[in-house]
């Protein structure tokens, strides 16, 4: 049982207090509520951005990182389609540092036109390095396409386009800001060996003054139910045939989420998983094969990803793993396979929780849900999965006309 206490300062910031009192460490973990899917398509990439351009100075803090290090902390950020998370970590004897540094920046970066062109050229070389020079870096981009038609999960969390983020101007990226990165969008967790009416004080004193902004009130297209399969074929010059292929499914709150992650689980992760050991193992169709989700808060994927061994059709691989997607629906599972499953999830949230960094992460997206005390209720909802539930999720999900397929393959097979 993780225990926190919560409370919202006058401005609209959420905060969530957990006391640990084993270790001689906090962590202070900022969640805003903005990621890839709430940019403009015109001018995608500035939620990834932003996680480069917090660090470049703020109105009345030069250098984010100097400070923080002389205080012995240490501090990372990232960004998803969802959400932007900043999280750092340093001895709680020196917990104001912390709330200098993420007050200040909240109040207002110093968007100069330096620092854009600094972080503009370090994400643009991240663009080339990973999405277009790197083979199969644009499998994702064209799969996301294929897969979403108007929701705003079809491009990637760098962007659609690398002219986006080259062509992005400073009144751009201040509009994006005001709207974004203000306390009635954000949740503030502080976790250590801290005090509630101590967090108190410092929140009231540090972003207790900072404007509330207006409440961003999300309103996306939604992706309409598929129909009819979707396949399209990409050649480039990559050593292996690649192959992807995509099931719709319901959102993070949905009913159907721990059941799609067990089946993902018993599908594809990991050595022991049904498609690896029949795909890769005994039949040696594929150097690797995994089966996940996205993961996403709105509908998301199932992905079935795999690399061909050289010499196999395309064909022949595919036909094999809808032999082992029609086992399942047809089948179902075993107890014992859905016991191991379930298993492995309680290890893994077990595991997480160990860390104080972890835990404070958690209870930030738990809370973005709508509700922090979800994350004392995963492993009853992982329990709470029947076979008979299981087998006909797989069956709902694992149609071929809710499928989209992309293969990927080398010019010179």
């Amino acid at each position: 049982m993780i225990t926190f206490d919560r409370f919202v300062l006058d401005n609209g910031l959420k905060v969530l207090v957990h006391k640990d009192a084993a270790t001689p460490m906090a962590v202070v973990n900022v969640m805003y509520n903005v990621g890839a899917r709430d940019e403009n398509p015109e001018q995608t990439g500035f939620a990834h951005l932003f996680e480069h351009l917090m660090f470049g100075g703020s109105i009345n803090i030069e250098s984010y990182d100097e400070p923080l290090q002389m205080a012995g902390g240490e501090n990372n950020a990232y960004t998803t389609n969802d959400l932007t998370n900043y999280y750092l970590q340093l001895p709680v004897e020196n917990l104001e540092t912390a709330f200098w540094l993420e007050s200040d920046r909240m109040l207002s970066l110093a968007f100069s036109p330096q620092s854009l062109e600094v972080q503009r050229k370090v994400v643009c070389e991240e663009f080339k390095e990973h999405y277009i020079n790197k083979p199969y870096g644009d499998a994702w981009h064209n799969f996301r396409h294929l897969c979403y038609k108007q929701h705003p999960y079809q491009w990637m969390t760098i962007g659609e386009k690398l002219q986006h983020i080259e062509d992005a101007r400073l009144e751009d990226v201040k509009s994006f800001f005001n709207k974004h990165y203000t306390p009635c969008n954000a949740i503030l967790v502080v976790a250590g060996n801290v005090e509630t009416e101590q967090i108190k004080e410092l929140a009231e004193k540090w972003f207790g003054p900072i404007p509330s902004g207006e409440e961003y009130l999300r309103n996306l297209p939604q992706e309409a139910e598929q129909a009819e399969a979707r396949v399209q074929t990409i050649t480039a010059n990559v050593p292996l045939d690649a192959f992807y292929l995509g099931f719709h499914m319901g959102g993070r709150l949905s009913d159907e989420y721990y059941t799609v992650d067990l089946i993902t689980e018993i599908m594809g992760n990991g050595g022991s998983s049904r498609l690896f050991q029949k795909l890769v193992k005994e039949d040696k169709l594929f150097s690797n094969i995994s089966c996940y989700h996205m993961g996403s808060i709105e509908p998301g994927l199932i992905v079935i990803e795999g690399r061909l061994i050289k010499g196999i059709t395309m064909q022949t691989a595919e036909k094999a793993v809808w032999e082992q997607i029609d086992t399942l629906v047809q089948n179902g599972v075993t107890e014992a396979e859905l016991q191991k499953a379930k298993n492995k999830s309680e290890s893994v949230i077990a595991f997480e929780d160990m860390s104080l960094m972890n835990r404070a992460n958690s209870l930030a997206f738990y809370e973005l849900l709508g509700d922090a005390t979800l994350i004392n209720k995963e492993l009853d909802r992982y329990n709470a999965v029947t076979t008979a539930q299981l087998q006909a999720t797989a069956a709902k999900i694992l149609n071929r006309k809710n499928s989209n397929t992309l293969y990927y393959l080398a010019q010179n097979n």
